[in-house]
């Protein structure tokens, strides 16, 4: 199985890094398949961002529910997804997900993930979770998951810091409304309706352009009460989209289109 290439981008524009893994040899690796349906693709047939967001999230945690470990008493909480993306899936094509734990810290763990289409990769994603408590708190990872997912790790360490800068003061500026349905069963804005307003811009101002590489990270948590801001600015075939709410960030990403 082939890589897509690496490579992400930081403050100015400086690349970031972030290692794109093979499956370990040995330790827990974990698989599964999804076709895309309808509402997961654009006006040219082309898997939103979103709907491979939604896929990330639904391996991940298909993967700790497949434990059915007992000791398991807290919650995941994305903080950072970073995205190479080859060519991207179609309507109704079957997509195989393959994901497992690729690094670890005190109160987070790396997580990677393969979309392929007949052995081929299509996409390759690393993201950082924080595990919490039932009070929404950081904890520390307990026995059970280094015995699930330490040996595929192999005792490789990984930040929790996040490196996107925050907007301009003069990056161009809209209301972005939340909705509702925007909000899961955990009170929060759902990981994927953040990449909404990713897909929205690049459809206003790179229309026609399709991402090569994309990174989002979650700051702070956008309440139901909050009058949200979609900023944004363009730097080459660099897209850059920040969510602010009272005039604080809440998420930043970045996208490269080709």
């Amino acid at each position: 199985m082939r890589e897509c290439p690496g490579g992400f981008f930081g403050t100015r524009g400086r690349a970031v890094k972030h290692d794109l893994l093979p499956p370990p040899e040995q330790g827990r690796r974990f698989a599964a398949r999804r076709r895309v349906r309808l509402g997961d693709v654009n006006g040219a047939n082309r898997l939103r961002l979103d709907a491979v967001a939604r896929y990330l999230q639904d391996v991940a945690s298909d993967d700790v529910d497949d434990i059915a470990d007992p000791r398991v008493d807290g919650t995941w909480v994305l903080r950072r997804t970073a995205l190479s993306l080859g060519d991207l899936p179609r309507y109704r094509d079957d997509v195989d997900l393959m994901t497992f734990c690729s690094g670890t810290g005190s109160r987070w763990a790396e997580r990677r993930t393969t979309l392929a289409i007949g052995g081929v990769s299509v996409a390759e994603a690393v993201a950082i979770w924080v595990y919490v408590d039932r009070a929404g708190r950081p904890a520390r990872l307990g026995e059970w998951f280094l015995e699930h997912y330490g040996e595929a790790a192999a005792g490789r360490k990984v930040s929790g810091r996040l490196f996107l800068p925050a907007p301009p003061a003069d990056a161009r500026g809209r209301p972005w409304p939340i909705r509702a349905s925007d909000f899961d069963l955990l009170r929060h804005v759902n990981n994927a309706a953040y990449w909404y307003a990713v897909e929205d811009e690049m459809a206003r101002v790179r229309p026609g352009r399709v991402p090569t590489h994309a990174t989002l990270e979650h700051r702070a948590a956008i309440e139901p009460h909050d009058e949200v801001e979609l900023r944004s600015s363009v730097d080459g075939d660099t897209l850059a989209v920040w969510l602010t709410a009272g005039g604080e960030l809440r998420s930043s990403a970045q996208v490269r289109v080709g």
